[in-house]
């Protein structure tokens, strides 16, 4: 039976036009009249001709290159590649289909990483390139690493596969071009890393079977299945089509488990991603036992419509080799590299480098192992604890896991692509197992420490499970989408970044917010990438995602302002307090939970337990601190007595501090300046964020305070510093919400928003009696980092300094003196000078009293949490918690009184040996 054909264009031409399906009337309303541009250059317009652009595109190209021309440097005699950039930004704005990637690049002789470098430098101002053009770039750019990635495996692997002779050559580009073909129609999501490589598999799955057994190596040719497929039932209707048509073929078990073990990819993915979506696209195609030059003729005419209708890479160039999609090659000589560790000698052999897929398969596999021990049901110990409570939460718990993984299942589908429910329920499965593991581990550590076991209010709040639920399947998808951990999440790409997870569980960022930071102390089993992603989530929500509409910080900022808690400018000692706090996810989930009074020491004479004078007849009563507002935004006035744990303006400074670096290091007066507006307009104008970014109110706040101190920096200088900045996306700056439904550029904001807001307030830092400066909060080690982790020396690029490894000297075995020494790799001579100098630094970095709850060993029992508290004064609904915060504190002083009379005694003995001498 002959082939399907599909509609469209029905011959095959090496470079075609994109719109193959238009018709002809339409193709002469759309042609380039060239006598209408017979005021631009020559050559412009026959490069235009040459791409089958419309009279639009070429007008709008060629404004936007004579806007670009005089600030860029790339122009020069040669302006054809700048063309190109200016005419791909005028089809991408305007939504039109005139030539697809490839065809632009052969156009001008561009590569691929070349060509959206040169695009993005044409954005001179800030509304050159538009955000629309930016998420273009972004998609272009992470689905050209995908097939780059991709190829790169696929030739390793037919390697292994097939033997060298020169005849494969046909067989291997006939795979190739079927798993392209297969990626563009059964995926929503092309630029899915693991999901595309478990079809590579069922692709060469495929052809192995049907490859003639002179072209396998010998361990392929023994993995094809002997036994031959049960037959397929057909009814006397279609027992006719049946006798013409080859039956499809089906899934070869052993050969299939074969190349997953040899790839270290999960056998049961790869077998639903066969069942489903592969198996279903072979259908379509019809294809024969035995696939000859026709065959792979037609799967060439095929894919080639899929590729002119994306507008895309062409993928089948990556197997050649094409210079528009061959990397550039980098000189080792001009890479800056850190300097090379002296190993030992049983230390000394060379690890293989980590590819994508190398690096997400290995970390699937961690978590895999992770949660080998644990299953999709609550472990005998948490039932424990649910049949404990009050109220028992387990139908409520078994509902919610189930209707959750209903929806979770169905939006997956959505997104990846038909066929795919199940695959999303397998990365469901993974995501209870985790939440069951992470939620007994917080109520372990918890009855430790409080020696009660009735955890009845926290455990039937329905917020916190879906927010322990939703982070522990943002960890799964975070591992199966190792893209997400380089670009940070929240770029607003199409997907399943981060905040998607948020929007299938309809929850509030804010409340997701509560539960991460116990979430990552309650399971030291977590690698640094995730680790890191989920720090990176918290900080999208500090900057951006808890400050949408509707969200519940918005209501408890104005239960603060109505009950008279509104803070003042706190004193200096409060900023400088360590990020190790105390609340926790039972503190945030509960608040608020405590009244505003203080907790008396235990020796006061009214008992650490005294409540608060009532207030008098013409007081109003004072509501409850929220302990999440405390941790995100607020003071903190009641226990701990320690102070506030600002996690919002540390990280509002750090960005500050970062571009004040770009921009002022000739200023440094003003930083402090800045940061008292800055904080000025985060405590009393949060009315200011409501739908907006942190970024913005920061580049506003520089701005202003130069324009009054008449300092000349402009917006876009400011711009073009900010995009340097880590975890940044222009949408930031050219999408800013002006009012209800309108949006403009920053500068827009600043004139129309900001300075009528904040006039008085900034015109004051003009006058001769400017308003106090707000103290600089101090820049502290994450709580999130492992203990052994580098740590950058402050004013330095890239000069770290860490932790000696355990192997090679443990503090077990070493003697007083050996902690004293200095292992930098070279002699610094005997100078008595330096060697106190190095003697210091080391008793800094050893002495520290480090936290090893985020040990090496993995395989060590992590320690339990501190300081849970669930009800109010510390108390859960069972009486029977334990103080112990203020034996802690004694013990924490003796300590570092200890280690400072060490240190001493030490100097001064040194000092004594270097006057012998």
């Amino acid at each position: 039976m002959p082939p399907k054909r599909r509609s469209g264009g029905n011959t095959q031409r090496k470079e075609p036009k994109a719109n193959v399906d238009a018709t002809d009337e339409k193709d002469k309303t759309t042609e380039l009249s060239v006598k209408k541009h017979e005021d631009k250059d020559a050559e412009f317009v026959a490069l235009c001709e040459s791409l089958h652009v419309t009279d639009p595109v070429c007008d709008r190209a060629w404004t936007l290159f004579k806007t670009v021309q005089e600030s860029l440097d790339e122009v020069g005699d040669a302006p054809k590649k700048l063309w190109a950039a200016c005419l791909y930004v005028a089809v991408t704005d305007m939504g039109v289909a005139c030539f697809t990637l490839t065809q632009v690049l052969r156009a001008v002789g561009l590569n691929v990483m070349q060509f959206l470098a040169l695009v993005r430098k044409l954005d001179v101002n800030l509304d050159t390139i538009s955000t629309k053009v930016n998420s273009a770039l972004t998609r272009l750019e992470k689905g050209y690493n995908t097939l780059l990635a991709l190829c790169q495996r696929f030739e390793k692997i037919c390697k292994k596969i097939f033997v060298s002779d020169g005849k494969e050559l046909a067989t291997l580009r006939s795979c190739w071009t079927l798993f392209l073909l297969a990626k563009g129609r059964a995926l929503q999501m092309e630029d899915d890393l693991v999901i595309s490589f478990q079809l590579l598999l069922c692709t060469l799955e495929l052809f192995i079977k049907r490859c003639p057994g002179g072209l396998l190596q010998p361990l392929y040719k023994s993995s094809i299945s002997k036994v031959p497929s049960p037959p397929q039932q057909t009814s006397r209707r279609n027992q006719s089509k049946a006798r013409t048509r080859p039956a499809e073929p089906a899934m070869d078990v052993q050969l299939l488990e074969t190349l997953c073990k040899e790839n270290e990819c999960n056998a049961d993915e790869v077998k639903n991603i066969y069942q489903t979506s592969f198996s279903a696209f072979l259908a379509s195609l019809d294809l024969p036992k035995s696939l000859d030059v026709s065959q792979t003729a037609e799967l060439n005419r095929q894919y080639e419509e899929h590729y002119l209708r994306s507008e895309d890479i062409d993928g089948r160039l990556f197997f050649d080799h094409d210079s528009s999609v061959v990397p550039p090659k980098v000189d080792v000589t001009q890479v800056e590299r850190t300097p090379k560790k002296n190993l030992p000698e049983d230390e000394s052999s060379l690890i293989p480098p980590q590819t994508p897929i190398k690096t997400a398969m290995t970390s699937i596999q961690q978590l895999r192992g992770d949660l080998s021990s644990g299953g999709e049901q609550p472990s005998a110990a948490l039932l424990t604890y649910f049949n404990n409570c009050t109220v028992n939460p387990t139908q409520d718990v078994l509902k919610r896991v189930e209707t959750l993984g209903r929806t979770f299942n169905q939006r997956f589908g959505q997104t990846v692509g038909p066929g795919c429910d199940t695959l999303g329920k397998q990365r469901f499965d993974l995501g209870v197992t985790l939440y069951y593991a992470v939620m007994e581990s917080l109520l372990k550590s918890e009855e430790q420490r409080l020696s009660v076991q009735n955890f009845s209010k926290l455990l039937n709040n329905a917020t916190f499970h879906t927010s322990l639920l939703a982070c522990a399947l943002e960890v799964v998808m975070a591992i199966y989408d190792e893209s997400s951990f380089k670009s940070g999440g929240g770029g607003g790409e199409a997907g399943r970044c981060f905040p998607w997870i948020l929007d299938v569980f309809d929850l509030a960022a804010f409340d997701f917010y509560k539960v991460i930071e116990s979430f990552i102390k309650a399971r030291p089993t977590l690698n640094k990438d995730v680790v890191k992603h989920l720090e990176t989530c918290e900080n999208l929500i500090m900057e951006r995602f808890a400050w949408t509409m509707g969200s519940p910080l918005f209501e408890l900022l104005k239960q603060e302002h109505e009950g008279g808690a509104a803070e003042q400018v706190e004193a200096p000692a409060n900023y400088s307090q360590p990020l190790n706090h105390n609340h926790t996810a039972a503190d945030l989930y509960l608040s608020p939970v405590r009244p505003g009074h203080r907790v008396l020491p235990p020796d006061s004479p009214a008992g650490p337990t005294s409540l608060p004078a009532p207030p008098a007849a013409s007081q109003t009563p004072r509501q409850p601190k929220s302990n999440s507002l405390s941790l995100f935004y607020k003071k903190c006035k009641s226990p701990p007595p320690a102070g506030a744990h600002r996690k919002l303006y540390r990280l509002a400074y750090m960005r500050l501090k970062m571009l004040c670096s770009y921009l002022l290091s000739s200023h440094p007066e003003l930083e402090p300046i800045i940061w008292t507006l800055f904080q000025h307009t985060l405590q009393h104008e949060s009315e200011l964020m409501r739908d907006r970014h942190l970024d913005q109110l920061m580049m506003s706040a520089m701005y202003a305070i130069c324009k009054v101190k008449a300092v000349d920096l402009r917006f876009k200088a400011i711009v073009t510093a900010y995009k340097n900045m880590p975890n940044t996306c222009q949408e930031t700056f050219k999408h800013v919400l002006i009012s209800e439904g309108q949006y403009d550029s920053i500068i827009v904001f600043y004139n129309n928003v900001f300075m009528q807001k904040l006039k008085t307030n900034i015109l004051q830092y003009a006058s001769t009696r400017p308003p106090p400066l707000s103290p600089l909060p101090q820049i502290t080690r994450s709580p999130y980092k492992f203990p052994n982790s580098p740590l950058r020396v402050p004013g330095s690029n890239n000069v770290y300094v860490s932790p000696m490894k355990g192997s090679r000297m443990s503090p077990g075995i070493m003697t007083p003196r050996s902690r004293m020494l200095v292992s930098i790799g070279e002699s610094f001579g005997c100078s008595a000078f330096q060697s106190n100098r190095f003697q210091i630094i080391n008793q800094m970095v050893n002495g520290s009293d480090r936290s090893f709850k985020r040990a090496l060993d993995m395989g060590t029992n992590p320690k339990h949490l501190k300081r849970l508290r669930f009800d109010v004064d510390g108390q859960d609904e069972a009486d029977g918690s334990k103080s112990g915060g203020d034996s802690t504190l004694i013990q924490k002083l003796a300590e570092m009184s200890s280690a400072r009379s060490c240190i001493q005694e030490q100097k001064l003995k040194e000092d004594a040996d270097a006057r012998k001498e």
